[in-house]
């Protein structure tokens, strides 16, 4: 529940704010991702070009978020991002 609840401040702090939908698909990925950093196993390699027009600040966020959960690879916080930058779409 602590990451969620981080999770919930660092959106809150950058004024995005996802509706319910987005929340359930968030923690749901949350979930897996601390399952693989428990297992030791990892995603495939992402090209970060593919990430080029996410913003910088739900990069951030995703990477605040991925080291919080452990030693995860760069790749988890690029496919992170993703559920921050969509919900910033919501305003």
């Amino acid at each position: 529940m602590a990451l969620i609840e981080y999770t919930e401040k660092a959106l809150e702090k950058a004024g995005v704010q996802p509706v319910e939908l987005q929340w359930t698909i968030l923690i749901n990925h949350l979930n897996e991702m601390i399952g693989r950093e428990k297992e030791k196993r990892f995603i495939g390699k992402v090209d970060p070009e593919m990430f080029s027009e996410v913003s910088k600040e739900s990069l951030d966020i995703a990477d605040r978020i991925t080291k919080k959960i452990g030693q995860l690879p760069k790749d988890e916080m690029y496919v992170l991002s993703i559920h921050f930058e969509s919900a910033k779409q919501n305003q």
